[in-house]
């Protein structure tokens, strides 16, 4: 397939791409599959993707964010930081960041309280926000309801069907992953995905984790890159019973306009 497509959701940062970032690059580019928008899940990271993404003008974007499993490290300085970070011109959205009640890894007030900081700041800086949300469905859609956010991704969306109409109801986009090629866990999103129009629709790999699972071919150490995009692209083009042509130019479209680049 000719058509670009984008991938919204790379942790390109992560210490398994460490040896090859820039061949990895070069592999998605070969797939046709550029831009990347590359994931910030700390402040330490995020500053790590701006620095790296410098030298990629208009092929990599980042996002600038603290994941929920990270709020615990925030402090005073957090918020100013992801604010500079937030003024590059690559830096295209506030996030990771939401609730995750599933690991627990900060503790949930704690969570909620910076959750609450970035979804200020991306308002204040009229930026779209990149969300995580885990097993917190009710704080997490209170609180985005509480803030009437309006543009939003909801990072692979692995949810219910009641939990996406809420969200498409709220306005939101919905980044789909490798989960739809899960037979085990990823079965019901197959017919979810219908329920998605096109022009809120998103595709990533969430690299390096999530794997399409029946891909054919595997790569041996088991880690996902933006290169395998295509083959998810496949699965939601066949579970939406519509060309591939056609989903890659919408979801490219749709991203574009998204993150404004």
């Amino acid at each position: 397939m000719s058509e670009r497509i984008i991938d919204i959701g790379v942790n390109l940062m992560h210490r398994s791409f460490r040896q090859d970032r820039d061949q990895v690059v070069q592999r998605a580019v070969a797939n046709n599959v550029t831009p990347l928008v590359i994931t910030g899940t700390s402040l330490r990271n995020s500053m790590e993707a701006a620095r790296f993404i410098s030298r990629y003008k208009g092929n990599l974007y980042s996002t600038a964010g603290i994941h929920p499993h990270d709020a615990k490290s925030c402090n005073e300085e957090t918020m100013s930081k992801l604010k500079e970070l937030a003024a590059l011109p690559q830096v295209v959205a506030i996030g990771e960041c939401g609730l995750d009640y599933n690991r627990d890894f900060s503790p949930r007030d704690v969570q909620r309280s910076w959750f609450t900081e970035q979804i200020r700041l991306a308002l204040e800086l009229d930026m779209p926000l990149f969300l995580h949300e885990r097993e917190a469905f009710a704080d997490f859609s209170a609180m985005l309801k509480e803030h009437a956010v309006k543009k939003a991704v909801v990072h692979c969306f692995t949810g219910t069907e009641s939990e996406l109409k809420a969200y498409l109801e709220m306005g939101f986009h919905i980044g789909i992953t490798g989960w739809i090629c899960d037979e085990r866990r990823g079965r019901h999103l197959r017919d979810l995905v219908r329920m998605i129009p096109l022009d809120r629709l998103m595709i990533e790999t969430d690299a390096p984790f999530l794997t399409p699972r029946d891909m054919k071919e595997k790569p041996q150490d088991g880690r996902n890159e933006p290169a395998f995009l295509p083959h998810i692209l496949q699965a939601v083009a066949r579970c939406m019973g519509k060309s591939e042509e056609e989903v890659a130019a919408a979801t490219t479209a749709t991203s574009e306009a998204f993150f404004r680049i």
